[in-house]
C-alpha cells in the first residue's frame, strides 16, 4: 500500500499556511492555525463501550491487536487534518471516527491508529485489510459498492467550485468552458467533470493531494478547484482574502464510512453507533466544534441506509 508520508503533506500545508492568512470562524476572524481552528473545549466526550461482541473478523482482529486502524484525510481543513507540529488528527470526520470507535469499545484517546489514505487507494486499503474503517469525505456510490461496503450516509455534501477572490468570469459549473479546473485523483467531483466534458467543457488537472490544487489555484496555474463544498469552505475560511466558494452545488455527495465488503455485522454496528450519537446530540456538538467553524451551517443529517 502506498501511504502518503505525513511529513511531506505537512510541509505543503505549512508552506501554504505561512504565505496566507488563516481564518478560524464564521465571521472571518483572523487566526494562525492551519487546517481549521477546532474548538476543542466544546468537543463531546465519548463513553467507551465495554465487552463489545460483534461477529466480524475485522473487528475481532482489531480487538486482538488492541487498536482500531482508521483511514483518514490529513489535508482537509475542519474535516480531516493532521497538525504538522503535534501530528494529531482533527476535524469533523475525525470526530465521527472517534464516536464510532468508542461504541465499538476502543478508547479514542489511545486505541485508534489513524492512517492518511489517498482517495485513489481507499478501496485497496480497505479490501486488503490495511485499515479497518475509512472515514474521510468518502462518497457512497454504486461503483465503490462493488469493492467495499458503506455505513451511512452520515453527511450530505455537494460538488462546488473554489476560485480566487478576484475571479469574475466563473459564476458556476456552466461557466467552466475552456477553464483549467483542479481536483484530486480518484474523487467523484473529478470524474463528474470528465464524464460531462461536453456539458462543462473544463480542462481537468489532477493531483494526489488537495493542498496541491490549492497551491496551483493561489499561484494562478489553474482557474478553479472543484470538490465537495464542505472541503472547499474549509480552504476558503483559512484564506478569506484570497479565495472564495462559488456556492452553487451541482451534485450530491453522501459521505459514508467504508469497511470490508460483505461485513454485515460490522456495518450494522457502525450504523448503530452513528445513529446513537446523532440522537444524543454529540454528533451536532462535534459538527459545531469542527466543520461548523468554517461557516458551513449545520443541517440535519440524511437518513441512514439500512438494507
Amino acid at each position: 500500500m502506498k501511504i502518503v508520508k505525513t511529513a511531506a503533506s505537512a510541509a505543503v500545508v505549512l508552506s501554504l499556511a505561512l504565505s496566507v492568512t488563516a481564518c478560524g470562524g464564521k465571521e472571518g476572524t483572523a487566526g494562525d492555525k492551519p487546517g481549521g481552528d477546532t474548538d476543542k473545549k466544546s468537543l463531546p466526550a465519548y463513553k467507551v463501550a465495554k465487552d463489545v461482541k460483534v461477529d466480524s473478523a475485522v473487528l475481532k482482529k482489531a480487538q486482538k491487536r488492541g487498536k482500531l486502524i482508521i483511514g483518514a484525510k490529513s489535508d482537509q481543513p475542519y474535516l480531516g487534518f493532521q497538525d504538522p507540529s503535534t501530528k494529531e488528527y482533527e476535524g469533523f470526520d475525525i470526530e465521527v471516527a472517534k464516536m464510532v470507535a468508542a461504541d465499538l469499545g476502543f478508547d479514542p484517546k489511545k486505541d485508534i491508529q489513524f492512517k492518511t489514505i489517498d482517495s485513489s487507494i481507499r478501496e485497496t486499503a480497505i479490501s486488503k485489510g490495511q485499515v479497518d474503517l475509512m472515514v474521510g469525505t468518502y462518497t457512497i456510490n454504486d461503483e465503490r459498492k462493488k469493492q467495499v461496503s458503506f455505513a451511512g450516509p452520515y453527511y450530505m455534501a455537494g460538488q462546488d467550485l473554489l476560485v480566487r477572490k478576484d475571479e469574475k468570469s466563473i459564476k458556476g459549473p456552466d461557466s467552466l468552458k475552456g477553464k483549467k479546473v483542479c481536483s484530486i485523483v480518484g474523487s467523484t467531483p473529478l470524474q463528474n467533470l470528465k464524464d460531462n466534458k461536453d456539458k462543462y467543457g473544463a480542462e481537468t488537472v489532477e493531483f494526489g493531494k488537495y493542498t496541491e490544487c490549492v497551491k496551483q489555484l493561489l499561484d494562478g496555474q489553474v482557474d478553479a478547484m472543484t470538490t465537495d463544498d464542505a472541503i472547499l469552505k474549509g480552504y476558503a475560511a483559512e484564506r478569506p482574502t484570497k479565495l472564495k466558494v462559488i456556492g452553487k452545488t451541482f451534485s450530491e455527495e453522501p459521505y459514508g464510512i467504508g469497511l470490508k465488503k460483505g461485513d454485515k455485522a460490522l456495518q450494522t454496528a457502525v450504523l448503530d453507533a452513528v445513529e446513537a450519537h446523532q440522537k444524543d446530540g454529540s454528533y451536532k456538538k462535534a459538527y459545531d466544534a469542527t466543520l461548523g467553524r468554517s461557516g458551513s451551517k449545520f443541517t440535519e443529517p440524511p437518513a441512514l441506509e439500512r438494507d
